[in-house]
């Protein structure tokens, strides 16, 4: 082994010999040095912003819109604080609030906007949301009688600031359901701003629940829908099932795979996609080793030659060139993990800087994040490595068996 390692690296050096056919042989074996290179940093950079995607829309989209909830079709649910009682106690459930939601209009002056008003009480909505995080001014758990509270999008579309009166333009429908009543209009203090990013900012309009009741003419037992949080989001839609088992009012069972979970199945399809892409890429550069000590091989078929001649066994010459094209992979490996690693430490800096730069963010009002999140998981590293060693190996086999059927009578007799 170690006298295959002192001829791979005396066949390196001479390889570096700036003559013709060795600098072709050298510029071979570079090119796919640099193509395994790129092929490990781009992996590993975008396998990190796919991870901060997936983090995000966890530990931030999630924390906000609804993991689980149940809607009442067409008559409210009667006495609601003794059934959010009842949920708390079910397994994987962590929080229950209640709510009323319904579309309607918010205006200021002559500026009007479509908005999602959600009636909730103060008290509960921290147990099942995170939106107090992204509030600025009075919060929703500080919500009065008199307040509303508006997303940036809208605020900014209205043109309105916090202590304005927003008008809020609710529908009313007949007793009988057959016919839309003129709206009710209700005017509110603008007292807080929600600032999250994404749609959220351009719909949510969050007043008190008591409010809401009185505006629809419900009473202080009556909600349209429960909302729950869960221990695991990702069985959430399982869970939602299971625990509105236990409802017996007639309503409708919804998870955040309904809303959200397109979202999600595109973050874990593009993360497939760039495993394949990505792998194709570092496939064709390992790949490019067999060009490169086939070619060898060929060119120092005398070498060769001379070390059989001299007793050297077929297993050393098959690990002199299964080494030198390892060494290829392993400086590409390397210096792309590096280079892989720093970027995706900083890509969300680079990000920012860049957007600045020309004035533009392609994620603002886009997604649910105006920023490119990383999250650099060490597995995912391993992963690259691993498989990009493997293909080198591959890769190095048939060159290196080609190595050793040369047959020292015929190289040295011509």
């Amino acid at each position: 082994m170690l006298l295959s390692a002192f001829l791979s690296k005396r066949f390196r050096a001479y390889s570096g010999h700036k003559d013709e056919k060795n600098g072709f042989v050298s510029f071979i074996a570079k090119a796919s040095t640099i193509g395994i290179l790129l092929g490990v940093a781009v992996l590993i950079v975008a396998l990190s912003v796919i991870n901060g995607f997936e983090q995000q829309l966890v530990h931030r989209l999630l924390s906000v819109v609804p993991q689980v909830e149940y809607v009442a079709p067409s008559r409210p649910i009667a006495n609601w604080s003794q059934k959010i009682e009842d949920l708390q106690t079910q397994p994987h459930v962590t929080g229950a609030a209640p709510f009323i939601a319904v579309n309607g209009m918010a205006q200021y002056k002559s500026q009007l906007k479509a908005v999602e008003i959600r009636g909730v009480e103060p008290s509960l909505e921290s147990n099942v949301s995170a939106v107090n995080q992204f509030t600025s001014g009075k919060l929703v758990s500080q919500l009065g009688l008199g307040d509303v509270i508006l997303g940036k999008q809208i605020v900014k579309q209205l043109d309105a600031k916090v202590g304005d009166n927003i008008t809020l333009l609710i529908p009313q429908i007949s007793q009988k359901g057959q016919s839309l009543l003129a709206p009710k209009r209700v005017t509110l203090n603008l007292a807080g701003v929600i600032e999250m990013g994404g749609p959220i900012d351009s719909t949510a309009a969050f007043i008190h629940l008591n409010k809401a009741q009185q505006t629809l003419g419900y009473d202080e037992t009556q909600v349209t829908g429960l909302r729950l949080s869960v221990d695991d989001v990702f069985s959430a839609h399982q869970i939602a099932l299971k625990v509105g088992q236990t409802i017996d009012d007639y309503v409708y069972v919804s998870s955040w795979f309904r809303t959200q979970g397109s979202l999600y199945q595109d973050i874990q399809m593009v993360r497939t996609i760039v495993y394949i892409v990505v792998f194709l890429i570092i496939a064709v550069a390992s790949f490019n080793i067999v060009s490169s000590l086939v070619m060898e091989v060929r060119e120092k078929q005398g070498n060769i030659a001379i070390l059989k001649t001299m007793g050297a066994k077929d297993s050393t010459i098959l690990a002199t060139f299964v080494m030198q094209g390892l060494m290829q992979a392993f400086v590409g490996v390397a210096l792309g993990t590096l280079i892989g690693v720093v970027l995706a430490l900083n890509i969300s800096e680079l990000f920012t800087w860049i957007s600045q730069l020309f004035g533009a963010n392609p994620l603002e009002g886009v997604y649910f994040i105006e920023f490119l999140p990383s999250k650099l998981v060490l597995e995912d590293i391993g992963i690259t490595v691993i498989v990009t060693f493997v293909l080198a190996i591959l890769a190095t086999i048939y060159p290196a068996w080609q190595a050793t059927r040369v047959d020292p009578a015929k190289v040295l007799g011509n």
